[in-house]
């Protein structure tokens, strides 16, 4: 009997061992796969974090005196790029292996479902910023656009862009772009973004990250146009979104939402007063007294 009941009593333990060691196992396996996931670097993290970054400097006008080459292997000096549209700066490079592929493809979901259309409303610049990159590479990447957005479109209004190191970092700079070659990964570390600019190459806003909401850009575009893109809606939609620069995204003003709690109070206050004065009325005109049984009014 003893021996039956210390027999039940072993299971448990036996149980508890052989879950602990499944999940021992588990982690293990887990943090092996990760640790071989996470790609070596050759920079330390305090130096990677203030070296590489986007800090916009919105307001300031970019050199548009630079001179990059473009995909057909021309010469084209950035004030070229500019004229009566506003243009959407997109800084990457074509060899990237994920985070710029991802800012690209962001770039061109927003783009599908915008009804404001480059080479008509907005200009595109693509530029990379790996200065061993070729007009092969940015060819490449305009098919690759012409294929999403039209190739009339991008004939119109979207450059892919190559440079050389110094002219490069002149603009990155100037942008507020920062980035840093890894020598071990063979591979730039740095943040994704857009800018958008003026007709004149000010910068006007930079929308953060990889994936970008088609409001966002459009307001952005709308903005920077200073409304001379976009319908009433948007000049509406633009007093109830306001740009936070600490986020790079447009949402909903805090003043907004009192307005509208507050107008939303005042209606309900009116709606309710009308209903009593409404109510007062109709009891008046109807002449309608309370009477006692015994036919005596009740106010008597």
């Amino acid at each position: 009997m003893n021996h039956c009941r210390n027999s039940r009593c072993s299971r448990p333990r036996r149980g508890w061992a052989i879950l602990t060691a499944t999940a021992v196992a588990c982690v293990w396996a887990l943090g092996g796969s990760i640790a071989r996931c996470q790609p070596t670097s050759s920079i330390p993290f305090n130096q990677l974090t203030a070296d590489v970054g986007i800090s916009p400097q919105l307001g300031r006008r970019l050199p548009l005196d630079l001179a990059f080459v473009d995909a057909d292997g021309r010469d084209v000096q950035l004030a070229d790029l500019f004229g009566d549209r506003p243009v959407i700066l997109h800084l990457v490079y074509y060899q990237c292996p994920m985070l710029c592929k991802l800012s690209s493809d962001g770039l061109l979901r927003a783009l599908d479902t915008l009804s404001l259309r480059p080479g008509e409303d907005f200009s595109i610049v693509t530029l990379s910023f790996d200065p061993r990159e070729g007009r092969e590479l940015s060819a490449r990447a305009r098919q690759v656009a012409a294929e999403r957005v039209g190739r009339a479109a991008v004939e119109r209004g979207w450059q892919f862009l190559t440079g050389d190191e110094a002219t490069i970092a002149t603009l990155c700079d100037a942008a507020g772009f920062r980035y840093k070659f890894d020598e071990q990964t063979g591979q730039f570390a740095h943040a994704a973004g857009v800018f958008v600019l003026t007709t004149d190459g000010t910068i006007s806003r930079f929308l953060s990250g990889v994936d970008f909401s088609p409001r966002d850009v459009r307001l952005a575009i709308v903005e920077a146009s200073d409304g001379k893109v976009g319908t009433a809606t948007d000049q509406v939609l633009l007093m109830c979104y306001m740009y936070d620069p600490a986020t790079g995204r447009y949402g909903m003003t805090i003043i907004t939402l009192v307005r509208a709690g507050g107008i939303v109070t005042v209606g309900l206050m009116a709606a309710a007063i009308m209903l009593m004065i409404r109510r007062e009325r109709r009891q008046h005109s109807s002449g309608i007294l309370e009477v006692h049984p015994g036919g005596v009014p009740a106010n008597q």
